[in-house]
């Protein structure tokens, strides 16, 4: 295992429910501009991958959502994380980076959010 790969498991061990939340979100998001700039590479393996791996974490986010928390929210997510999955699977099916960029652009603000709610809880 590499430095860098037994540093982020240090760091996803350690942090808060709001820190992984945050940190998936940034997976995303650098996953789906991989796959951005694979599609303009003509690299449609890489952008296949990138996809399926951003896709994966939407899906990690949607198996976890736990309604009996906070059941709005939870249907809001829920109806936010399947689109986002839809959208994947049209980029990589017509390999359409309009259809990523609006991935992009849909959780970039969550991330935020939840980036300001973990600064507020440390």
């Amino acid at each position: 295992m590499s430095v860098a790969a037994k540093y982020q498991k240090v760091q996803v061990a350690t942090c808060s429910p709001a820190q992984l939340v945050v940190m998936l979100y940034d997976g995303i998001i650098r996953f789906a501009t991989e796959a951005v700039n694979a599609m303009e590479r003509k690299d449609r393996a890489r952008a296949g991958d990138r996809i399926g791996r951003a896709h994966a974490i939407l899906e990690e986010l949607l198996a976890t959502l736990d309604p009996s928390q906070s059941p709005e929210l939870c249907e809001n997510l829920s109806g936010l994380y399947a689109f986002c999955m839809h959208r994947l699977l049209t980029a990589n099916l017509e390999q359409n980076r309009e259809a990523i960029a609006e991935v992009i652009a849909l959780v970039r603000p969550l991330r935020e959010a939840f980036a300001e709610i973990a600064a507020k809880a440390a």
